[in-house]
């Protein structure tokens, strides 16, 4: 009985060791334990003396090709895993999907680097050069909206049209968010946690929460657990300060091809939202004006709005989405 005990006591401490094992490396930073719906591939950059690789999934139609092609650029807290439903609609109308990670985000390497989006656009150029693929159109949601409007006007001629899903950077952050140094939003980011990246995610991403939106959280909050997380964390930073140091607001004027918005109405998006007062945060981020005041600003835009909607609505309202989508191209 003696002996039986002993080792119950050793089997139920491997077990919790075990639990503790995974809660403490949850997901890599990298997100080689997450599955995307398509097989993805590997373009190799050369950078700042850095050999990196940016994952992408090249996705062909389902049915008879319309020789058209769609690229979709993520948000800053995400990656191509949440485009699934996007691709499937696009593959499913006959256009090949092209779909990065770009440096710094979801499975690509997460680079001690000068981030910028001119950069970003170039490596971005680049991937379609490699693929063969003359001009696409360009759907940017969240941070991929200046990402995809920095493109278009870098490469006017390779762009066929500009799309911009609840695009940030609509206004210029530096005119009324204080400053923060990049390492005082490390120390800040160092602060995530998966409870933390639900509650943001339920405040500030959609108007009701459901539990499917949890697998995004489960993505987004698992780094937290990794033995790696202080490297994501100073990536997040460094990327934050790209975000705030290159707006696009004040070239939207100089955008020169079809550009069309896709706005859900009750996006209340701030980038820095913590670093302002209540009475403050309600002054910006109210995408129900902005998205008409950028489409004014971009010559020929048009804009689709979407009622009762946050700031995914590819994910909130995917079906209402894909037809404004699908109708636009």
């Amino acid at each position: 009985m003696f002996y039986q005990k002993i080792s119950l006591y050793f089997l139920l401490l491997f077990a919790a060791t075990a639990v503790r094992a995974q809660q403490t490396d949850t997901l890599s930073i990298t997100l080689e334990n997450v599955k995307y719906n398509y097989p993805v591939k590997y373009f190799p950059i050369h950078t700042e003396g850095q050999d990196l690789r940016m994952a992408y999934m090249d996705v062909a139609p389902l049915n008879a090709p319309n020789g058209r092609t769609v690229v979709l650029f993520h948000g800053k807290n995400f990656g191509g895993y949440y485009w699934t439903n996007t691709i499937k609609a696009l593959r499913e109308r006959g256009f090949r999907v092209i779909v990065p990670d770009q440096i710094g985000f979801g499975k690509s390497s997460k680079a001690f680097i000068h981030y910028s989006f001119h950069q970003m656009a170039r490596w971005n150029k680049a991937l379609l050069d490699t693929l063969g693929i003359q001009k696409a159109s360009i759907l940017g949601h969240s941070m991929g909206g200046m990402l995809a409007t920095r493109f278009a006007l870098l490469y006017p001629e390779r762009t066929e049209k500009l799309l911009l899903e609840n695009p940030i950077g609509l206004e210029d952050y530096r005119s009324f968010i204080p400053y923060v140094s990049t390492d005082d939003q490390y120390k800040t980011e160092l602060k995530a946690t998966a409870e933390s990246t639900k509650k943001y995610y339920q405040s500030s991403y959609f108007t009701v929460w459901k539990p499917e939106y949890d697998e995004l959280v489960r993505i987004a909050g698992g780094v937290t657990n990794s033995a790696d997380f202080p490297r994501w964390a100073k990536v997040a930073a460094m990327t934050f300060t790209m975000i705030y140091e290159q707006p696009v607001v004040h070239e939207f004027i100089n955008v020169r091809v079809p550009t069309i918005l896709f706005i859900g109405k009750e996006d209340k998006t701030i980038v820095g939202k913590g670093l302002l007062s209540p009475d403050q945060q309600a002054l910006h981020g109210q995408y129900r004006f902005l998205g008409k005041q950028t489409a004014a600003k971009i010559p020929g835009a048009k804009i689709v709005e979407f009622e009762g909607c946050g700031h995914i609505p590819h994910i909130e309202i995917p079906t209402e989405f894909n037809v404004a989508l699908l109708g636009s191209l």
